[in-house]
């Protein structure tokens, strides 16, 4: 039999993968990962802070 025209690709075996592509570091997270975990952090010390206030201006009057 002869080669099809255009072989279908198949995905790199793990020898012939770099370390970052299959997934044996533990020491680091994914990029997304830390974003939202930076924006959550954010998000939730605004949202602490503003409730902080809000029981801090309560509390006078």
């Amino acid at each position: 039999m002869s080669e099809p025209d255009n072989p279908v690709q198949l995905p790199a075996g793990p020898e012939e993968r770099s370390p970052k592509q299959t997934g044996d570091q533990e020491s680091s997270f994914p990029r997304g990962l830390v974003i939202r975990l930076f924006a959550y952090l954010i998000a939730g010390h605004l949202f602490a802070g503003f409730l902080y206030l809000l029981f801090h201006i309560g509390a006078q009057q």
